[in-house]
C-alpha cells in the first residue's frame, strides 16, 4: 500500500510540474455576442462573414478573442547556466549513478540446455543395497 502511495503521488507531482509549464492559446470567434468556434492551440474558424465584404471597423459584427495562458519559466534550468565545478560535479555523478545499473555479463553456463535420462527405476531399491 506504501510503495502504490508513493508510486502515484510522484506521478501526481510529475504530471503537476509539467502542466504548470506548458504554455498554449485560446482562440475564440463570436460573431455578434454567439460563440461561433473555440480553438486551443491552433486558430478559431471564421464564420465567413467578413472576409467578403470589406466594412468599417464600426458596423463588423464579428469579434475575435486570444487568451494566452503562460506556464512557469523559473523551472527551465539551463545547463549552461551552471558554473564550470556544478558541471563538473553533475556529469561526474550522473556518470557515477549510471555506472551503478550496469550489470556484470554473466558466465554462460556450458550444460545449461543438458536435459539428465530419466530414471526409470531406482538401483539402489531394486537391489536393497543403501549404504550405512
Amino acid at each position: 500500500m506504501k510503495e502504490f502511495f508513493q508510486k502515484s503521488a510522484s506521478f501526481a507531482m510529475a504530471l503537476l510540474v509539467l502542466f504548470s509549464t506548458v504554455s498554449f492559446t485560446v482562440d475564440k470567434h463570436f460573431c455578434g455576442e454567439i460563440l461561433v468556434d473555440q480553438a486551443v492551440f491552433s486558430e478559431a474558424k471564421t464564420c465567413g462573414m467578413h472576409g467578403d465584404v470589406p466594412t468599417s471597423s464600426e458596423d463588423e459584427c464579428c469579434d475575435e478573442e486570444k487568451i494566452l495562458v503562460e506556464g512557469q519559466k523559473e523551472l527551465k534550468v539551463s545547463f549552461d547556466d551552471l558554473d564550470l565545478e556544478q558541471q563538473v560535479f553533475l556529469a561526474g555523478f550522473t556518470y557515477s549513478y549510471l555506472e551503478l545499473f550496469i550489470g556484470e555479463p554473466q558466465a554462460e553456463t556450458p550444460f545449461f540446455h543438458y536435459k539428465p535420462p530419466l530414471l526409470v527405476y531406482d538401483i539402489q531399491l531394486l537391489d536393497e543395497t543403501f549404504l550405512i
